[in-house]
């Protein structure tokens, strides 16, 4: 549905984009990762058409944005960043008017609405000026106009900016629902959003792809990933991380806590080896202590995230703890 190949976008001297390429199928929720001002917003402004890429391609439903502009962008469903719309409109007013521009008259206009009205929950703010609205009722009221046409593909830069935790829970679950049938791309700096509505993640850093792949496979990057918590009692941290260091599954021991007899430890797999394994070397190892916590752990999004975007400072934290 969405194909992207080396799509480049320069300002002046900045390279906001550098040759991104991926594609989205149908069935997929792609969340686009990055911090401020690494491109999302940028790459998706030239998906939508809305700005010219300095160099590359792209396509939606099998139409170039450049050359076939008007057959693409009937297939998109946009949401752009700060969720623009004419204040002086009420919301009724504004959706009749987005439904009209996306080609709906008469009845098909009135159903249209009320489908977008009852799946963003916007019945109480229906007569009201959007300028009078909260920033929430704001933000959904855009996302409305996004769906209205019921478009095959949906561009969200941030769906859930500025939304209470109650409304970001509801977005997610229709971002996640609509993927079931449609190619869903939104930009999100909120990493929970990566496992609440996608199946896919892309991280861009500097205008460049640096990671794609779905949620659990990005967190096997993670150092966390198959590391071992272990509380043990009646022992002292530097006998335990003696004794630990000596075992070829081990990288690392970090100790978190020395209180009252009893050391807690985050130890970290040495390579890749099968989940579990590490777990089981240290409960041989352990065998003649007092175990009273062992449990492998998951790997961590938000460190993958800046072990990627910002390896110093990473590397750094990782020092600390």
């Amino acid at each position: 549905m969405i194909k992207v190949q080396n799509l480049a976008k320069v300002f002046g001297t900045k390279r906001a984009v550098d040759g991104v390429s991926f594609t989205v199928e149908r069935g997929e929720v792609l969340g686009f990762l990055g911090p401020n001002g690494a491109g999302k917003s940028t790459t998706m402004r030239m998906l939508t058409g809305f700005i010219p890429p300095t160099s590359g391609t792209a396509t939606v439903g099998g139409y170039d944005i450049l050359t076939h502009p008007i057959e693409a962008k009937r297939m998109i469903g946009y949401l752009p960043e700060n969720a623009p719309a004419y204040t002086d409109m009420t919301v009724e007013g504004f959706l009749k008017f987005a439904a009209e521009i996306r080609g709906l008259r008469g009845e098909a206009r009135t159903r249209a609405v009320g489908r977008v009205v009852e799946m963003c929950f916007l019945q109480p703010v229906l007569h009201q000026s959007v300028e009078t609205l909260s920033k929430g009722y704001r933000h959904r009221t855009c996302f409305a106009q996004s769906i209205i046409h019921d478009p095959d593909v949906l561009i969200l830069d941030e769906p859930t900016d500025g939304l209470d935790p109650n409304q970001k829970h509801e977005v997610r679950q229709l971002i996640r629902r609509m993927g079931e049938k449609k190619a869903i791309i939104f930009s999100t700096h909120i990493l929970e959003e990566v496992d609440a509505a996608c199946t896919r993640a892309i991280i861009i850093d500097r205008g460049r792809i640096v990671a794609n792949g779905t949620p659990d496979e990005l967190r096997a990057k993670s150092e966390y990933a198959g590391a071992v918590l272990l509380r043990i009692s009646g022992v002292t941290a530097a006998a335990l991380t003696q004794k630990l260091g000596t075992l070829g599954t081990v990288k690392r021991v970090a100790v978190l806590n020395e209180n009252n007899g009893a050391v807690t430890a985050r130890v970290f797999a040495r390579g890749n080896p099968p989940r579990g394994e590490l777990a089981r070397s240290l409960a041989e190892a352990v065998s003649g202590w007092r175990v009273e916590e062992m449990h492998t752990e998951e790997g961590r999004l938000d460190e993958v995230f800046r072990s990627i975007t910002m390896p110093d400072t990473a590397v750094a934290a990782e020092e600390k703890k």
